[in-house]
């Protein structure tokens, strides 16, 4: 049986890519524990599209 705890996966988008109209979607999958991190997790990621760290967003 698998065991219920405060971890989940949550899936990260790029936010300056959707405004610069280059195609495609810079996406990162991260564990957050729901139980010290209610809100929305924001962190800076690189994205290989644009060639540059920008903020990424939990989506969803």
């Amino acid at each position: 049986m698998a065991k219920k705890g405060n971890r989940v996966q949550v899936i990260l988008e790029c936010t300056e890519h959707k405004d610069s109209g280059l195609p495609g979607t810079s996406r990162y999958i991260s564990t957050k524990n729901r139980k010290n991190t209610p809100d929305r997790l924001e962190l800076k990621k690189y994205n290989p599209i644009m060639r540059k760290y920008t903020l990424h967003k939990e989506i969803k």
